[in-house]
């Protein structure tokens, strides 16, 4: 996978995308993804699993950002991708395309060609937790990739939290950088928007199988985050 945009903020994501993949900082988290990787499902056991953290990726002059929980265990931790070889992945990228954010409405593989513009996309945790419930002392753990990625993305004004969990982690990082302020937590409901200095920050349900197969999050609800994201992102900053 290769990243558009100057050479300099292509070098400096990619020395710390290198420091994401060899991290080893969650005993727990290392076993699990290891042991995934080896087990496999029956459906992918002919397929070599990726079985390491996993970076951000898309385009690093980017004005709409993406904060999802953490990659899926036969999804991103087995593609070397977030949001990638998966139904979650399926239903983020197609809406991605559908607002002009992917050139492609399939996200299969990390070597697919795959290209976001405009768009790029983190989690708040980097491996796949057992049963998705990461630990507390593992998100803290995390939190620094999240911080370093994001100051490494300097043209970014849109957030969009993928669920409750990467709503607030993406308020609670760009506040830690010093780039927002607040005293309460904006509260979290689907297509809840906040404007907080230069950015503004949009809340949508997370496209996991249990809000789009139930119905809770549909692909008109999903478009329409998208499309609020682009008319932000080209609104002018005061």
């Amino acid at each position: 996978m290769t990243l558009a945009g100057s050479r300099a903020a292509g070098d400096s994501l990619d020395a710390l995308h290198r420091r994401i993949i060899r991290c080893t900082l969650c005993p727990r988290l290392v076993r699990w993804r290891e042991e995934t990787a080896t087990v496999k499902v029956r459906r992918f056991a002919d397929e070599e699993y990726w079985g390491k953290p996993l970076p951000g990726f898309g385009d690093p002059a980017a004005r709409v950002l993406l904060v999802g929980l953490a990659p899926a265990a036969h999804g991103g931790n087995r593609t070397g991708r977030m949001f990638t070889g998966d139904e979650s992945g399926n239903w983020l990228i197609r809406a991605l395309h559908r607002a002009g954010f992917a050139n492609q409405p399939e996200s299969l593989h990390r070597d697919d060609n795959l290209s976001l513009r405009d768009c790029y996309i983190v989690a708040a945790l980097r491996c796949a937790p057992p049963n998705n419930k990461p630990l507390p002392e593992e998100m803290a753990n995390c939190r620094q990739h999240l911080l370093d990625e994001i100051r490494l993305l300097k043209r970014v004004r849109v957030v969009v939290g993928l669920g409750k969990i990467g709503f607030e982690a993406g308020l609670k990082a760009f506040r830690e950088l010093g780039l927002v302020d607040f005293r309460a937590m904006p509260g979290f409901a689907h297509g809840a928007v906040y404007r907080l200095g230069a950015y503004t920050f949009i809340a949508t349900y997370h496209p996991s199988q249990q809000n789009t197969f139930t119905g809770k999050l549909t692909r008109p609800m999903l478009d329409r985050i998208f499309q609020r994201a682009r008319r932000e992102a080209g609104r002018e900053r005061r």
